[in-house]
């Protein structure tokens, strides 16, 4: 049994893409559809950039959203390689909106739009400066959780990624974050700072939440039959009620994605193909597990090979 997973943020470059586009006209469409729904060339900047322009992120999730859906129709219409009968579809934070959206959960347009705002909010919950996020290697949860909750009374951070196993992320205010890295040196727990603009997944994002809250309640959910594997809670969602909760919670906390994959690998799911920009994914599942197999596609040459 095969799951199809959608990357997040970070794994997006310019020229992302541009093989699709030049090669399909399904993937015109939707890149001109794109810049008509935004009311901007969201496709000039992926095929184009600047790079810092990309990597706002109001631009970033519409922009790495649009490239997975591209591959994803592409797979579907030109190949007529069937992924709808994957066991589960399941995404990394702003990859879950591509994975519900793929699954026909929510339109292709309606996605766009959330994710623009999406983006903004989470942009601009925390002035500049005042967040951050740090990567946590070769350690568990269990013993940053400790770490955490040792000193909850002189630091506001929380554990934003459970990635792989070795790979935890964390996000909170800037000056706790410096105060953290000091205790994790203390124990000799290697830890890079993250190169983002504001600390995601975390409770300083309320301002989002409150925003998404309104946003995502005026969206219209469609009954789809594809299963999704929740961020929030690493299980299946099984209704649109559900689905549209867990998103607005899923602001402020924890990303399950090692969890995610160990639960889809104990429901029999032994294959994993990655639709996106990058290979991000592929590379924390292969952490998790050694013996599943794991497909990338980036270009329309990993399509040809593809078996499912």
């Amino acid at each position: 049994m095969f799951s199809v997973i959608f990357p997040g943020q970070g794994s997006q470059m310019v020229g992302m893409g541009k093989e699709f586009y030049e090669n399909f006209d399904l993937v015109k469409n939707l890149f001109k559809e794109a810049d008509d729904t935004l009311s901007f060339s969201i496709s000039k900047l992926i095929l184009e950039g600047p790079k810092e322009e990309l990597d706002l992120t109001a631009n970033t999730q519409p922009a790495i959203f649009l490239i997975s859906y591209a591959i994803y129709s592409v797979v579907q219409k030109e190949f007529n390689i069937d992924l709808s009968k994957a066991k589960y579809f399941a995404g990394h934070s702003l990859g879950e909106y591509s994975a519900l959206s793929c699954a026909g959960y929510l339109n292709f347009s309606d996605t766009l739009k959330i994710l623009r705002i999406r983006g903004d909010a989470m942009q601009n919950s925390v002035p500049k400066g005042e967040g951050g996020m740090v990567a946590v290697l070769g350690t568990t949860v269990e013993i940053i959780e400790k770490i955490l909750k040792d000193n909850e009374q002189n630091l506001n951070v929380q554990i934003a990624n459970d990635n792989s196993e070795g790979q935890i992320v964390l996000s909170g205010k800037t000056n706790d974050l410096e105060k953290l890295i000091l205790i994790l040196k203390e124990n000799t727990i290697k830890n890079i700072k993250l190169p983002v603009s504001a600390p995601f997944h975390c409770s300083l994002m309320n301002k989002a939440t409150s925003i998404m809250s309104d946003e995502l309640n005026k969206l219209k959910f469609i009954d789809g039959n594809i299963k999704l594997i929740s961020n929030v809670t690493a299980n299946e969602i099984s209704n649109t009620v559900e689905l549209k909760d867990l998103l607005i919670k899923q602001i402020e906390n924890r990303v399950r994605w090692r969890e995610s994959v160990i639960n889809m690998i104990n429901s029999e799911v032994n294959h994993f193909i990655e639709i996106g920009p990058g290979k991000v994914l592929s590379g924390l599942v292969k952490r998790i597990s050694k013996e599943v197999k794991i497909d990338t596609i980036n270009n329309p040459g990993d399509i040809e090979g593809l078996k499912i």
